[in-house]
């Protein structure tokens, strides 16, 4: 569990990460380099959970060795899809970072909702949807490995 509390945000006890895979850990069905580092690191305080189309077929390749559940996400109604996760695993101790049209209500729903921009850029209605945005999946995973950055960005 990651626990902190954030001057003016209040206080987080987060227990679930959850994932968009493509746009987010990966560009082009490829996983970006040192995300699988950082998510086996976060895997021994957070239980991970990454949420995907797999519109390239590579999800369940690309993270083969990387401590998580995978959840293969309908084509319709994906936005619903991933907030429901998100809702199941109680969306006050959860982490949600993605990038895509399809992560806004997650992001919205999660106690911790990060944005990343990266190739594929981030769909505005995400990007108002989240608490933070960073420019790529690893500065997004660092902030969870590192909280007082967190507390940095978040404090009022």
């Amino acid at each position: 569990m990651l626990a902190i509390d954030i001057p003016g945000f209040g206080a987080i006890a987060i227990e679930h990460l959850v994932l968009d895979f493509n746009g987010t850990l990966a560009v082009d069905g490829a996983l970006l380099p040192g995300v699988a580092q950082r998510l086996t690191l976060l895997s021994t305080q957070l239980a991970i959970c990454v949420l995907t189309a797999d519109t390239h077929g590579t999800a369940a390749k690309a993270l083969g060795d990387v401590p998580c559940r995978l959840e293969v996400v309908p084509n319709y109604g994906q936005a619903e899809a991933k907030q429901r996760v998100v809702e199941s695993l109680g969306a006050e101790r959860v982490a949600a970072i993605g990038n895509g049209r399809n992560d806004r209500l997650m992001l919205k729903a999660a106690r911790l909702g990060i944005a990343v921009i990266q190739a594929e850029g981030v769909a505005t209605e995400t990007l108002l949807g989240g608490c933070i945005v960073v420019p790529t999946a690893n500065d997004a995973l660092d902030l969870l490995l590192h909280p007082l950055r967190l507390v940095a960005t978040l404090r009022s």
